[in-house]
């Protein structure tokens, strides 16, 4: 080390001292300006926000109580995002079941000169029910009025606005569950087309779905769903019937299909039936339909939790699992009997498990969803087949032996399989019966059903055939419903038979 170096060292240890001598003795420096004094924090205001970002992450309800114990409004404004972005989408998916899923799988299945007539039967009743739902069928089927029927405060869908009613959804808007419960209105009526297809008038058609909607659908939607409903057995402490349908076993899939049977049987067979070649004309049509319909059913089923909740997720689960594996026993039980699997089967058996999942899937364990998947393929296929020949009904496109055998062995299934391990909500109201005497339940709701359909049914097929008739010509039927009802083609190529 150079001696400059360390001189310099040396100086700067014989300052230290002194330094720190000084920097002790110096007057304290003036304290900065106090700052200002925080805004007292209004800690109920914030715990009160903090439980309703809670009860919407888990679905809860929107009141909670005050230091006083009263019902306060929730101090969260509007719908919750998540839950209503859900059901927006929900809606749309059911809306694709129909337009095009069911108008696609129907039309594969008729003949050519008819595929046209089914797709106008479908997009008609889309725009027919609207009207209806619109006018007063929203208001009969959710108002409250009696336990059989809705009243008319929401007629013109008057008041449904942005804002949740927290009879169904305290976290989804009430105008987006109103178009949620619309799309359902417009499938149901749509499936009947699949019994009388290629025999019925257009006008015909729509003078019953009309009267259908206001005797069957209305208020069976009110009984099975509305909050003071007769059979809402989850949600009303006093209802008559303490069943449980969770997506529409009863309201959706028991009510066309027993009413596609009787309406079938008063319309008569299509000419030719037992003689003349009645094989789907594209079931290329038919598989893209089934897949469409597969596709917007978790809108369906898992949509009908009214959230994205748990409870959505395990339908989500339930519907895949079921559907999945009556894809497989239908055509399975087809191979064996038959010797081979067809196409048709597997897309029946698919719509099958579909069916019956339906009124289960918010309630029932994956293995319950596997027992009933199992089910829903082969019970189904012996009612199409061996059950449809037996007694000879002319059901065209099979809604009897799917939708109404399935729904209804579906609404009895939910009576064993349901569980509050799945579905707390069980509790609220069933749970002295949930796992014991529920499928008693569920028979009394299945045969109100039923008699409902079957009497709506004969009341207005019989009605119409006396004034207006059902049936168009037989030179109109031989041509071809498509020619005869719309003035048009499906196809114009000769290849297509």
């Amino acid at each position: 080390m150079s001696k400059r170096l360390l001189l310099l060292l040396l100086f700067v240890l014989a300052l230290l001292p002194a330094s720190v001598a000084w920097a002790e003795d110096a007057p304290a420096a003036a304290a900065p300006a106090a700052a200002a004094a925080p805004a007292a924090v209004d800690v109920s205001a914030l715990q009160d926000r903090i439980a309703d970002l809670e009860a919407y992450v888990n679905n809860g309800a929107r009141v909670a109580k005050d230091a006083a114990g009263k019902d306060r409004a929730s101090l969260v404004a509007g719908p919750g995002p998540g839950h209503n972005a859900w059901i927006m989408t929900s809606a749309a998916l059911v809306l694709f079941m129909t337009l095009p899923g069911l108008a696609l799988f129907y039309g594969g299945l008729v003949r050519s000169k008819n595929v046209l007539s089914v797709m106008a039967q479908c997009l008609g009743l889309a725009g027919v029910v609207t009207i209806l739902w619109w006018a007063i069928g929203y208001s009969l089927a959710f108002d409250h009025g009696s336990p059989f029927l809705g009243g008319t405060k929401f007629a013109m869908l008057k008041d449904v606005l942005s804002t949740p009613n927290t009879d169904y959804a305290g976290w989804v808007s009430h105008n987006v569950w109103a178009m949620y419960q619309l799309m359902f209105a417009i499938i149901t009526p749509a499936l009947i087309v699949g019994a009388i297809a290629e025999r019925m008038k257009f006008s015909a058609l729509m003078l019953f779905m009309v009267g259908w909607m206001f005797i069957v659908y209305f208020p069976l939607a009110h009984m099975v769903w509305g909050a003071d409903g007769f059979m809402n057995g989850v949600w009303n402490a006093n209802a008559g019937i303490k069943a449980v349908d969770f997506a529409g076993g009863t309201v959706v899939h028991m009510s066309s299909g027993w009413s596609a049977l009787v309406l079938a049987l008063i319309v008569g067979k299509r000419k030719g039936f037992g003689k003349e070649n009645f094989a789907p004309h594209s079931m290329v049509l038919t598989m893209i339909g089934t897949g469409m319909l597969w596709v917007g059913w978790y809108g369906f089923n898992a949509g009908s939790a009214v959230a994205a909740d748990g409870v959505g997720s395990q339908a989500f689960l339930t519907t895949t699992l079921a559907t999945a594996v009556a894809c497989a026993a239908w055509p399975a039980a087809e191979w064996i009997s038959r010797g081979k699997p067809s196409v048709l089967g597997f897309c029946s058996g698919a719509v099958g498990g579909l069916v019956v999942i339906t009124p289960c899937a918010g309630f029932v364990t994956a293995s319950g969803a596997v027992i009933i998947g199992v089910l829903a393929g082969i019970v189904p296929f012996f009612a199409c087949t061996k059950l449809k020949t037996a007694l000879g009904y002319d059901d065209a496109l099979d809604t009897f032996g799917v939708h109404a055998v399935g729904g209804t062995m579906g609404a009895l299934l939910v009576g064993f399989f349901a569980t509050a391990e799945v579905n707390p909500n069980l509790d609220l109201n069933l749970k002295d019966i949930v796992g014991k005497t529920l499928w008693l339940e569920q028979l009394k709701a299945m045969g109100l059903t039923i008699v409902m359909a079957v009497v709506a049914t004969c009341i207005l097929g019989y009605a119409l055939k006396a004034t207006i008739g059902l049936r168009p010509s037989e030179e109109d039927e031989v041509t071809g419903l498509d020619l005869s009802d719309h003035g048009e083609r499906g196809y114009h190529s000769s290849e297509v038979a």
